[in-house]
């Protein structure tokens, strides 16, 4: 006796789609806040996505150049302050 339906490929493409959009998500908020956190993990997040074959291609490619730019943003506070963190 079965108590749970069998995995099927729609599972894989919806957690995919969620991966992409979770990548999208934490890009835009690690601008403001944990870029040095925020911004690999969207990289990480959108790089699977799209490896994975996602139907949202534009929202992991838009949380992958977020998390580049996360990263862009903490470089160059951390030039400018000459710190590891920045604040207002």
């Amino acid at each position: 006796m079965q108590l749970t339906a069998p995995a099927t490929r729609r599972t894989g493409i919806r957690d995919t789609d969620g991966m992409a959009v979770a990548s999208f998500v934490l890009g835009l908020v690690g601008l403001l806040v944990l870029n040095v956190f925020l911004g690999p993990i969207a990289i990480v997040l959108a790089s699977v996505a799209l490896w994975r074959g996602t139907a949202r291609r534009g929202r992991a490619f838009l949380g992958l150049g977020l998390g580049v730019a996360d990263l862009l943003v903490l470089v160059a506070f951390m030039q400018a302050d000459s710190t590891v963190s920045w604040s207002f």
